[in-house]
This record gives structure tokens, sequence and C-alpha cells, in this order.
């Protein structure tokens, strides 16, 4: 076909022949990835044909004598589901798909992983030897936990207190502290099973850490619910910078600070008041009625909304008695938030009774 000296012709011409044929290419591609991914699919249907019946027998304690040899094009798939059943399992039932996946040498194919290049592989592979508390992985997990990528540091992280909790909170408990930018639900989740190790650790780090890290720790010790020394909360509790303050006033439960816990319900900053008179409703004595009874009055709507709380929830003070507070309080406001707080209580108590008779029908 001739254009003539007509370029625009041409250009248009060759234009639609290079997208037909591009159009053709996706086309193809496209179709392709259709194959690849029906074929994968039927593999992993194969393969939880073959294995969930032999890992469910484990499970319930009848693991057979002989395993079947497990195919290279099964490995990834089998891992999958190998894994999806332990993190439900726990105690001999963990310890029996333990025990098949070593018989089969996945153990040794989880360290392979670790180095490969394929994100889902390595992924797959520290759960898998955090599952095993593999202590051979523990070099190649730590060299896994410095990566930037957040899923797969943390991933090996959690594997790593699988392993060795204590060897873990040494390690992990600075870091976490260090790197702010990972969430706090995924901190506590990973160090959840080494709270008394931790506990240790920050113990030892509290004297040491500047009120910039300071917080975190003290919010790292309030996820995991572990106790700290008073002393330490002391020193927190005394610290000019307000963060630390609040920090340490959320975890503050021992009788041992409540002196130190008084003197900041007049503190200038209206949240340390808040915390202070939680903290003073956790850890109180029948004597700091009047204290929170003061706080009904202050300028804060907060501070009057906490200390009306803690003075419900105060153990010593019945009903009748928080009837009696309330009657002779002078301040409307102070009244008014007393009444609120008790309502509520009354709310949540019929729908607690509410929930429990719909259950038992």
């Amino acid at each position: 076909m001739s254009f003539g000296a007509d370029p625009i012709l041409a250009a248009a011409f060759w234009t639609g022949t290079g997208a037909l044929l591009l159009t053709l290419l996706l086309g193809l591609q496209i179709v392709r990835l259709r194959i690849s991914l029906r074929a994968r699919e039927r593999r992993q249907a194969r393969t939880l044909a073959r294995w969930r019946p032999l890992l469910n027998a484990a499970i319930v304690g009848d693991s057979p004598a002989q395993l079947p040899k497990l195919l290279a094009s099964e490995r990834l798939h089998f891992i999958k589901l190998w894994v999806h059943l332990q993190s439900s399992l726990r105690g001999e039932a963990g310890a029996a798909l333990n025990t098949i996946a070593c018989r089969l040498g996945l153990d040794n194919e989880a360290r392979a992983m670790l180095g490969r290049r394929a994100r889902t592989e390595r992924l797959l592979a520290a759960l898998m030897l955090g599952h095993l508390g593999d202590r051979q992985a523990w070099p190649a997990l730590l060299r896994l936990a410095g990566l930037d990528d957040p899923t797969l540091s943390l991933t090996a992280l959690w594997a790593l207190v699988r392993i060795d909790p204590q060897a873990a909170a040494e390690y992990l408990t600075p870091l976490f502290i260090e790197r702010d930018d990972w969430a706090m639900s995924h901190v506590a989740g990973i160090l959840q099973q080494a709270g008394t190790p931790v506990a240790a650790v920050l113990a030892g780090m509290l004297p040491r850490l500047d009120a910039r890290r300071l917080p975190r720790a003290l919010r790292i010790a309030e996820a995991l619910r572990v106790e700290l020394p008073a002393a330490a909360l002391a020193a927190a509790l005394a610290s000019d910078a307000v963060p630390v303050t609040l920090a340490a006033l959320r975890i503050v439960n021992t009788p041992l600070l409540q002196q130190a816990v008084r003197g900041l319900l007049a503190h200038e900053d209206w949240q340390v008041r808040v915390q202070a008179a939680k903290a003073l409703g956790r850890i109180g004595e029948r004597a700091d009625t009047a204290r929170l009874v003061a706080l009904l009055a202050d300028r804060e709507w907060w501070v009057r909304y906490r200390a009306a709380q803690a003075l419900a929830e105060l153990p010593w003070l019945r009903r009748a008695e928080l009837d009696d507070l309330r009657a002779s309080l002078d301040d409307r406001f102070a009244a008014d938030m007393l009444a609120q707080v008790m309502a509520e209580q009354d709310a949540a108590a019929a729908q607690r009774n509410a929930d429990a008779q719909a259950e038992a029908a």
C-alpha cells in the first residue's frame, strides 16, 4: 500500500498498526496470566486435597508412620497451609505439626527461603521458623529484621520472640523504643509472649532514657500490661516533661505512688490532672475521696468527668453513698457531672443485664 507524498496518512496507518499489535500482545499476556493463575489454583487444590487430611490427623494425635513425598511444586502451598493451621493451634497439636514439617525437611527449606529474593517466600519462611522455634535461623532473621520493609521486618521480629523470648526482649525492646514509626499495636502483639523479660529490660532502661524516648517506653509497658518498679515510675512522675508524666500516670497501679499522684492533682496542665484523677481512682484510699470531689469543680470538663468516673468506681462507695454525695454538692456543675456518670453506669448495667438475658434465652 502506497501513501504517496502524504506523511500524515502514513503516520496514521503505522500508528494504528502499532496500536493493534500492542492490543494483541496485551490480550495474549492477559490470557497467559489467566492460564498461569488457573494452573496455580489447580496445583494448590491438589496440594490441599493431598495434605490437609494428613495434617488434620496429626493435629488430633494420629500422625502417619510414613509420609508421602512432598513435591517441589507443592512446597509453597503446603507451607501456606501449615502456617495457617499452626497459627490457630497451641500445645501438643502445634508440636505435632512441627514434627511433620521437620520430617519433610521443611526447616532446612525455610532457612534457605529466608535468603531468596521473593518477598512472599521470605514472609512464609519467617512465619514457619517462628512456629518451629528454629534457633539456627536466628542470624538470618536478625538480618531480615533490619530491612526497611515493615511487614518483613516485623514478621522477622515476631519469629525472634517465638524462638527465644529472653534474647529477643534484650534485642527488640531498645529497637521498638527507638522505632516510633512502628505501630504500638504491632509492637504489643509481637512482644506479648515476652512480657516478663521485656519488663526487666524496660526497668533497666528507664533511668537512662531521655524525655524524648521515655514516653514510648512507658507506652510499651502499658500495652503489655507489665508492672514496672515504683522507683522508676516515681522518677517519671516527677519529670518536667508533660508527655513523660502522662505516660507514667497511665500505668501507675501501686499504692506506693499515692503521694506522687496526689501532688499532680493540681498540675497546671489539665491533661495531667485528668490522668491523675484516673490513677487515684485505681490506687487511692478512702481519704482520697475528698480530693476527687474537689476535682469535680475543676474548670476543665474532662477533669470533672474523669474525677466523677473515679468516684463512681471507688470500691468503698456504695450507690446510696454516691447519691448522698451528689445531693451534698453545692456546685451545680459538679452535681450534674456526678449525676451524668451515675446515669451512664446505670445504662451500662442495664445493657449488660439485657445481653445476659439474651444469651440465656
